[in-house]
């Protein structure tokens, strides 16, 4: 199931933290017609929440912050035509999704193969929100001993390749829908999220450093115009209570503190930058 992308153009960031970006498309919310595609996996399907949707079938009555979005665009007087990518334990891309797989995480799709080859080419807004099955499927080769006798150099070589695919990832959105708002959601500290709770300081320790890691790749997608929204730094996002019953997947609340941190920032043509450093990137 597929997830959901960014947007382009050159931002600058000025002292003050503050990324604009004078020659972005326009906030989507401005316009009467909003052409949504979400590029995600199991997030973008709501999975953990009240009314999760199967992939590829319309769900007006999903929980999931992607369907939350688009009623509230509804809600709001715009016509709203959404294509939900999403598609469950999918990864960045093939890189990814063979290491889970080397793991049998089962991992049937990619983002970069599977879900930004089939964004309208007239979307108005793109969401994209990468790296939680990635960062887990690492997580767990490494500790199978799939990085060899070294593998923190391992794994900063999958981090590196990371990065790599966000920026061919961004850079794909952005030709296949030139006039797309494209915002991106960034990892939590994945380590001290609530199913990570059972596992020992060591495994807590490698998940944040790959999480932290991924993280970083995800925020330098500024610098190819992407709109990146902080869940790093955010307190909320380590709330057991926005949590569904596996620890990992949001409930509805969650599912709704994803949708109003999306759409606050859809509404501006400036935002926030990332923080490159915060109390949450240092747990354990």
């Amino acid at each position: 199931m597929k997830r959901i992308g960014l947007f382009a153009t050159v931002f600058v960031v000025s002292a003050c933290g503050v990324v604009t970006n004078p020659t972005s498309p326009s906030d989507p919310a401005s316009n009467s017609a909003i052409i949504y595609s979400a590029i995600g996996a199991s997030d973008a399907n709501g999975v953990g929440g009240s009314v999760p949707c199967l992939p590829y079938v319309s769900c007006p009555d999903g929980t999931g912050y992607v369907q939350v979005i688009a009623r509230r665009y509804t809600a709001a007087g715009k016509t709203v035509t959404l294509q939900n990518l999403g598609v469950p334990g999918a990864a960045l891309s093939k890189t990814f999704q063979d290491i889970g797989n080397q793991v049998n995480r089962g991992i049937v799709v990619n983002f970069l193969n599977d879900e930004v080859p089939f964004v309208k080419t007239d979307a108005t807004l793109v969401t994209v929100f990468a790296g939680g099955n990635d960062a887990n499927a690492v997580a767990t080769a490494a500790k199978a001993g799939i990085g060899g006798a070294d593998p923190t150099t391992w794994i900063s070589a999958q981090i590196t390749a990371f990065g790599r695919d966000m920026t061919a990832l961004v850079t794909a959105i952005k030709a296949r829908a030139p006039k797309a708002r494209i915002i991106i959601l960034n990892l939590p500290n994945l380590a001290a999220m609530p199913y990570a709770a059972g596992s020992s300081l060591s495994d807590k320790r490698a998940l944040q450093a790959i999480a932290v890691g991924m993280n970083a790749q995800v925020n330098a997608t500024i610098g190819q115009g992407a709109t990146v929204i902080d869940m790093m730094c955010d307190s909320r996002l380590y709330n057991t209570a926005i949590f569904s019953s596996d620890g990992f997947h949001p409930n509805d609340t969650g599912y709704a503190l994803f949708a109003d941190l999306v759409l606050a920032a859809a509404a501006t043509t400036s935002s926030t930058a990332p923080k490159s450093t915060c109390t949450f990137m240092s747990a354990y």
